[in-house]
């Protein structure tokens, strides 16, 4: 209940804010919504504008929904070798130091999350601390540091720009030719409950397609990540590490969280998961 209330909270803070900045935008511009200059505009400010402002609020919002405690002191061995292992990783990668995390959760897993490689989170699961040995701990958080400096969380984020606009471009224009249509008689188009279920329809339709290529992209940096990870720690830790997961539960992130996790769920569709089978990842490395 709590991710879901996040989840609503979020959003609707996010379509107020679009909604604002959309109203000055046509306003300054002089743009009818109706134009396909004012569809265009609308399409670009709700499809990047909802992906930046993700993206600002990530760090934020994955300590929120994960529940996940930051180690500012270091209370324990584990914590301060944590910290030393990040901050190294951090310092050999050419990165800031990102803040280092705990959240409680039984499966193996960590993420890195946040808006630029000099502002970043990384986060382990206890389950992943109780359960990995030091080395295959170690090629994880590597994994994750590896994800910050490949610039990761930016790149996938004008990826999802670019086709959430493009969704929401095509949507409205094939709904208003649609409406048109169907309401030829009606002076104006654009308004009717037709065009409104028609551009519903589109926008799912065109939304798999686009979950189709932003999917297909977080595979190949899974690859790039794995690959770094290798030239940090070692071929053979991360290795190891990608063969333990293999009795992982399963995931419990849930959005960009899971995009930039060491592990997905199962049993989803390869052409929707973020992640490459573990075989094909520990394939690579050899």
């Amino acid at each position: 209940m709590k991710r879901v209330f996040l989840f609503l909270l979020t959003n609707l803070a996010v379509m107020l804010v679009l909604g604002i900045v959309l109203s000055i935008v046509m306003s300054v511009l002089g743009i009818s919504h109706r134009s396909l200059g004012g569809i265009l505009v609308i399409s670009t400010v709700f499809g990047f504008g909802g992906s930046f402002i993700s993206l600002f609020m990530s760090k934020w919002m994955a300590k929120k929904s994960t529940g996940a405690h930051v180690i500012e002191q270091p209370r324990s061995e584990t914590e301060q070798w944590l910290v030393s292992t990040v901050a190294a990783q951090a310092k050999k990668a050419g990165i800031a130091m990102p803040e280092v995390a705990i959240y409680d959760s039984p499966e193996m897993n960590a993420f890195a999350t946040g808006p630029s490689k000099n502002n970043s989170l990384v986060a382990v699961s206890t389950g992943l601390l109780h359960n990995m040995n030091q080395d295959q701990a170690e090629a994880v958080l590597a994994h994750e540091v590896s994800h910050i400096a490949n610039g990761d969380m930016v790149t996938l984020t004008l990826i999802q720009g670019v086709v959430n606009t493009f969704v929401i471009f095509m949507a409205k224009v094939l709904a208003g030719i649609v409406d048109n249509f169907i309401n030829s008689d009606e002076e104006e188009g654009g308004s009717s409950w037709t065009y409104f279920l028609f551009d519903m329809i589109f926008q799912m339709l065109f939304g798999v397609l686009a979950s189709v290529i932003v999917a297909y992209y977080s595979r190949k940096r899974e690859f790039s990540a794995d690959a770094g990870a290798a030239k940090l720690v070692g071929a053979d830790k991360m290795r190891s590490a990608l063969e333990r997961l293999k009795q992982n539960h399963p995931s419990q992130l849930e959005g960009s969280m899971m995009a930039f996790g060491i592990a997905s769920g199962k049993g989803v569709a390869e052409l929707f998961s973020s992640h490459p089978p573990l075989d094909e990842r520990i394939n690579a490395l050899r």
